[in-house]
């Protein structure tokens, strides 16, 4: 009862941290005549609930895809025609074809945020719960303070309650499929990250390990017995599962195809909003536009659930991605929401987690580093790699604060109009890279002996 007790209050708190987030600014408020993000799902409840399915994703003269046309797989324009009758029910105009572009009202507001919430406590926040009491090992408090601080984590807050996204749908989905396969139910496993991909594209970047995992497990059992059976059966299940939510579009090609087209926009180009960090640093020095086609900028290819395990390594990570976010994030007018929910992750994590005293070498898994210097530079005496991360990890969120700062103090000069936004991102992009390096070389180092040790999750 008590385990449950603190699970709850830590469920509420998080609740309560979403809520105040929400009571702030959204993308595009006040802002004709597009508006912003906020505007595309609302406008993508008037196109679904207004408009033939046929018509969803085509230009036509009642649905202008140059204003928000809908560019989210299938799963996400059933939610919107979901949220779309309930929003008929309480106030006609908000969703009204044509006439209802660009409705503001607090009551309006008010249902948009409440549809987040709600999304939240159906899928997303019980993944978590259920993850962490199942799939992470230790103690129950360290199962509780894990299912704290992820739910706590201010880049999924800020950018749904605060922008305007459902971004808990599609990772609650691909949680689930996680909890799936962890529990050995490939098959809802399968299920729930199909779900996933059809509800937003970005589930695309977890495609790879589930298809990874689920290979190597029909391999090991064998491609010509149980292997080839379990093989069967997951590629059924993502078949129908596909075939359900793509069913109204099926009956014709041209329907798939514009679907297909929509869902990968890419007109847009790499840096939009300044958010792709990785192009927006590499554009200063080597002007990608200019020297790339537009096809050649594609060929580019969840740190959360590891809170528990290699706190300091998750927490530097999750910060990182939450300030790399900065430029959209002041643009939104959301300053203050995100230094509240920024420096109480970053307390309460570090804190409760105990990330600064779980930092030695062995603890950070650094030891393919050892081997890797020890190689190259076999002059070099060996070094206390944890405690450079443990300082590297402090002057970061010290520099961070600092530009953090400066964005919004600081006028920058007239010859380099961007330049605090190139700063963040440069800076994230060097962060995002060394990490990835990091956990590449854990995850191929890893010894067989930790692999056996551990859950199949």
């Amino acid at each position: 009862m008590e385990n449950w007790s603190l699970v709850s209050l830590s469920v509420l708190l998080a609740l309560t941290a979403r809520w105040a987030v929400s009571f702030n600014s959204y993308s595009g408020a006040g802002k004709p005549p597009m508006f912003g993000d906020y505007e595309a799902q609302r406008h993508w409840q008037e196109v679904t609930y207004n408009l033939p399915v046929h018509e969803w994703y085509f230009n036509t003269t009642e649905n202008d895809l140059n204003y928000w046309g809908l560019d989210y797989p299938p799963l996400t324009a059933y939610h919107s025609v979901l949220c779309a009758y309930v929003a008929k029910l309480i106030n006609p105009e908000w969703v009204e074809l044509y006439v209802s572009r660009g409705y503001e009202s607090p009551a309006h507001k008010l249902f948009m945020r409440a549809t987040v919430l709600v999304a939240d406590i159906l899928i997303y926040i019980p993944a978590v719960v259920v993850y962490c009491l199942y799939l992470v090992e230790g103690t129950t408090k360290k199962k509780v303070t894990t299912i704290f601080c992820i739910l706590l984590y201010p880049g999924l807050t800020l950018i749904d309650y605060g922008h305007f996204q459902y971004n808990g749908v599609s990772l609650g989905l691909a949680l689930w499929g996680v909890i799936g396969l962890g529990l050995g139910w490939d098959m809802l496993g399968s299920l729930a990250f199909t779900l996933a991909l059809n509800y937003k594209q970005m589930e695309l970047y977890h495609s790879l390990p589930f298809f990874c995992y689920l290979l190597g497990k029909c391999v090991k059992h064998g491609l010509t017995g149980r292997g080839l059976l379990l093989l069967v059966k997951v590629a059924v299940t993502v078949l129908v599962t596909f075939a359900f939510c793509w069913l109204p579009f099926l009956l014709d090609s041209r329907q798939v195809l514009q679907v297909v087209h929509r869902l990968f926009p890419v007109a847009r180009g790499l840096f939009e909003d300044k958010v792709a960090n990785a192009w927006c640093s590499l554009n200063v020095l080597i002007k990608i536009k200019t020297l790339m086609t537009m096809e050649t900028q594609l060929s580019l290819r969840p740190v959360c659930l590891l809170l528990g395990d290699i706190p300091l390594v998750a927490i530097y990570f999750l910060q990182v991605s939450t300030f790399s976010m900065l430029p959209l994030l002041l643009k939104d007018g959301l300053l203050l929401p995100y230094a509240v929910t920024s420096l109480a992750f970053l307390y309460f994590s570090v804190s409760l987690l105990s990330a600064l005293q779980r930092s030695t070498d062995e603890q950070l898994r650094l030891q393919p580093y050892h081997t890797l210097l020890s190689t190259a530079l076999p002059c070099l005496p060996r070094l206390n790699l944890g405690r450079i991360t443990k300082w590297k990890f402090v002057v970061s969120m010290v520099l961070m604060a600092g530009l953090s700062v400066g964005s919004v103090a600081l006028e920058p000069p007239a010859r380099f109009p961007d330049l605090f936004p190139v700063l963040v991102s440069f800076f994230s992009f060097c962060h995002f890279l060394g990490i990835l390096v990091y956990f590449n070389l854990l995850q191929l180092s890893e010894t067989p002996a930790r692999r056996s040790g551990k859950k199949s999750n």
